[in-house]
């Protein structure tokens, strides 16, 4: 590395943390201004601090592997999140998010369940979640930047003492990291994550824009359009997914039948039949909930989440398109001579190009946006974990009369056991990041049909919550447990099938077991108090099957049935295409096709249009 990017790097940390410390103040005002900033940060703000935080470096590795393999189709892979769950919160969940004026997602379950005990087993069980999420996920940033760090930087920072290996450099790395971000994490709170993000946002597409002109610079037309196989840049696909890769690159077809997507057709359904259901059921308690909630009001939190959208995707897929082009010319003929390919290699292709194929000044950039895409990431998660330790289990459980000052201070120290905790776990990644991985999943697996159904169904209670998240944990913890002894099983026996079946698949087991605990917890118990469900029907004022809810409403309180289902599920739909257009742009921007180019601008010209007159004007007439 040169001078002049270590120079770049160190300017963007000292930035980075001077905002940070500034805006601080700010914050020590209560829990309301640490964790949601006063609900006084202006929209378009956070509309790019969350797709900051949603900019993150693993994730771009991952993405930089399977466009390199598959080619643009491959945008449709990030459907198994689902990606497009941003599009149902930008159409109508954030409004009926920030109607509940709570400030964490479990507190938000008290507003739909009430206080009672079938209340308090819901919201305690969205809070644990949400700590272990936070401190799992930090764990995973903890191993995954170390790494990230020692392929890069030139220098061999183990601590030794002796003989012996006190931290290697991995492990110094992420320290160092992590405790620069945590510093301006937990002394501004959410003022200065925003602030910091912002900065951060700023860095990652101007490194995109350089690191994309650069390949312009350096290949003519001609030669990208020779090094790329016409297929790799064909959207449409058929049911099956066929190798297009030829003469020398034949072994990348071989890859192609062995990473699990060859039923591309099946995969696509499924992954839009999971979307369907994880969207609507809403954004985990994590921190795109806490910028929800840190809005001015519902209009700005539709705002912010379709702000959100409009900058993220670009600005992203132009440098992971730009990374792809340089492997392509550079680290695909290496990978042909080596021979027998694996995943593992795709996902070295981000570093390798950034070490040996980015010239001085722009690695630099590039590098501070990586790294920024990192920060963002982590201090997201150690902004939003401490919220529910503090406010939905300390406050409520331990200490609910006390000093706004002394909030703060207990959030100081949440945070930082959250970071703690994580950071230890990542010390032992290798023995329990398969653990961590089932907590997250599992709770994931349990999270969707319960929180489908809070939305639509009035008689859906609290206990319902409980047993319906609880179901699908259960269920997943069994399928994670038959797949760990996958290698033992007879070759054709139900248990040997089941642990080789692709995990998509089976969505539709966790989700049909949640639902039954669900029903079966709704029913066997009684309804909601009737003056919560007003309440909550009256502030947040969804669609779905409320209407002994709204039969109840006196005369004040009367309003009328929310009928925008048809028109939200519309907007979804050309949501979709409207968001997928912005992925596929970039792309065949700098693989220099462009007609398809063209198209796709005229694809996100007519859609930005259409969801102008069904989605934005509706928006501006909104009251709150």
């Amino acid at each position: 590395m040169e001078l002049i990017d270590v120079v770049i790097i160190a300017v963007y940390l000292l930035l980075t943390i001077g905002i940070g410390i500034y805006v601080a103040k700010k914050a020590s005002k209560g829990l309301d201004s640490y964790f949601l900033g006063g609900k006084s940060i202006k929209w378009y703000y956070l509309g790019l601090s969350n797709g900051s935080g949603m900019f993150d470096v693993s994730g771009t590795a991952w993405m930089v592997g399977i466009l390199f393999l598959y080619g643009v189709k491959s945008f449709m892979f990030m459907w198994i999140w689902p990606i497009f769950n941003q599009v149902f919160v930008m159409m109508f969940l954030a409004v009926w998010i920030r109607r509940s004026n709570v400030m964490t997602g479990s507190e938000w379950i008290l507003s739909r369940f009430g206080d009672d005990r079938a209340g308090r087993a819901s919201h305690l069980i969205v809070a644990i979640f949400a700590v272990v999420a936070s401190v799992g996920f930090i764990a995973y940033f903890f191993e995954g930047a170390g790494k990230f760090m020692t392929v890069i930087l030139p220098w061999d920072a183990s601590l030794i003492l002796g003989d012996f290996t006190l931290l290697n450099a991995e492990q110094v790395y992420a320290l160092i990291l992590i405790l620069l971000t945590t510093i301006y994490t937990i002394k501004g709170g959410m003022f200065s994550v925003v602030s910091t993000e912002v900065l951060q946002f700023g860095i990652m597409v101007l490194a995109g824009i350089l690191v994309a002109g650069y390949t312009f610079f350096a290949f003519t037309d001609t030669e990208i359009q020779a090094l790329i196989p016409a297929e790799w840049k064909n959207v449409v696909f058929g049911s099956e997914l066929t190798g297009f890769w030829a003469g020398d690159y034949e072994n990348f077809n071989r890859l192609i039948d062995t990473q699990g997507y060859k039923m591309f057709g099946a995969f696509v359904g499924m992954s839009l039949f999971k979307g369907f259901f994880a969207s609507i059921a809403g954004p985990t308690p994590s921190y795109d909930m806490q910028r929800i909630l840190s809005t001015r009001t519902a209009k700005d939190a539709a705002y912010m989440s379709g702000f959100t959208n409009l900058v993220l995707f670009i600005p992203r897929y132009l440098l992971i398109a730009a990374i792809v082009v340089l492997g392509l010319v550079y680290i695909a003929p290496e990978l042909a001579k080596a021979g027998e390919i694996s995943g593992n290699d795709l996902e070295v292709i981000l570093p390798q190009v950034i070490n040996n194929h980015v010239p001085v000044g722009i690695k630099g950039l590039l590098l501070a946006g990586l790294l920024a895409a990192f920060m963002s990431t982590f201090s997201a998660f150690v902004n939003a974990g401490p919220a529910y330790i503090v406010n939905d289990i300390y406050k409520k459980y331990f200490k609910p009369v006390a000093t706004d000052r002394h909030y703060v201070k207990a959030s100081h120290v949440a945070s930082f056991a959250v970071v703690t905790l994580g950071v230890i776990m990542g010390f032992f990644a290798d023995s329990i990041n398969s653990i961590t991985l089932w907590i997250t999943s599992s709770l994931y697996g349990g999270y969707v049909a319960a929180n489908f159904l809070k939305w639509i169904w009035w008689r859906f209670n609290g206990w319902g919550y409980f047993w319906g998240m609880l179901s699908g944990l259960i269920v997943a913890t069994l399928q994670y447990v038959i797949d760990q002894g996958a290698s033992t099983y007879v070759e054709g026996s139900f248990l040997y099938w089941y642990a080789h079946v692709p995990v998509i698949y089976l969505f539709p087991i966790i989700l049909g077991f949640s639902l039954l605990g669900a029903f079966l917890g709704t029913y066997l118990t009684p309804p909601t108090a009737a003056a919560t469900l007003k309440s909550f029907y009256t502030s947040v004022h969804p669609w779905g099957w409320w209407k002994p809810v709204r039969e109840q409403l006196t005369a004040d309180e009367a309003i009328e049935k929310n009928t925008d289902f048809g028109l939200d599920m519309l907007n979804c739909l050309i949501g979709i295409v409207w968001q997928s257009s912005m992925i596929v742009l970039p792309i065949f921007l700098v693989v220099r096709d462009y007609e398809k180019m063209a198209w796709s601008l005229l694809i996100f010209g007519v859609t930005t249009l259409i969801l102008k007159f069904t989605w934005l004007d509706k928006v501006k007439k909104l009251t709150t």
